[in-house]
């Protein structure tokens, strides 16, 4: 049953991504309402309910969370009221079809093969921040298998450190459970999404690798709750 309906989540994804980029590139000064009225959607016809824990600070210029399935991004856009650039990797931009999702917003595309790809990061990410839009990253860098969280990559740590950004870390479980993009399942399910509270970037503090630290525990904490 879980293989079915991930089957038909792939054919109402493909065929209202295609509406939602035709619509972003046709109502250009309006893509973060199309990106929302699309989220929205997806939030109803996934069946999703969420169980949240702490509280949002939509003051933060930064939020980094763990990534487990595409549903981690629908679920924050759906939460988050502001127009989020999402930093995504250049694999996901070059996608035929796929990656205008990317392109269409002016989301930030990276190529982690690539030396100056540090470099360019910074430079969109101070572009997105000027247009007063909040960078979303992933500090794993990729996917987990939803048991653990992988070790963070120095991306997010840069860019915060540059711009002094006010940073709010958030932990999402059960995203993988609902929709598994690399196996075709999906089924209704409860997220469960935490908020950190809001810790401020600083180049003369350890304030990255503690929130690793605080967030595999919290993630590790409620992993076991799902398990036992």
């Amino acid at each position: 049953m879980a293989r079915i309906r991930g089957i038909i989540l792939f054919i109402q994804f493909s065929i209202t991504v295609a509406i939602t980029v035709l619509c972003m590139y046709i109502f250009r000064n309006h893509t973060h309402k199309v990106i929302k009225v699309w989220m929205n959607f997806q939030m109803f016809v996934l069946g999703i309910k969420l169980e949240i824990e702490g509280k949002l600070d939509e003051s933060c210029d930064m939020l980094i969370m763990n990534h487990q399935s595409l549903l981690d991004i629908i679920v924050i856009e759906y939460i988050h009221s502001r127009d989020l650039a999402w930093v995504a990797k250049k694999e996901i931009t070059d996608l035929f079809f796929f990656g205008h999702i990317i392109k269409a917003p002016r989301m930030i595309s990276v190529d982690r093969e690539n030396k100056a790809g540090i470099i360019h990061l910074l430079k969109e990410a101070k572009d997105r921040l000027d247009k007063k839009r909040p960078i979303a990253m992933f500090p794993e860098g990729t996917r987990s298998d939803g048991t653990k969280m992988g070790s963070f990559k120095p991306g997010a740590k840069m860019v915060a450190n540059k711009y002094n950004l006010k940073v709010q870390p958030i932990i999402l479980f059960n995203t993988r459970n609902i929709v598994d993009s690399k196996s075709l399942k999906a089924a209704p399910g409860v997220v469960k999404v935490v908020f950190l509270e809001p810790v401020q970037a600083s180049k003369d503090s350890t304030w990255f690798e503690d929130t690793e630290i605080k967030m595999k525990e919290v993630f590790n904490k409620e992993y076991k709750k799902y398990v036992s």
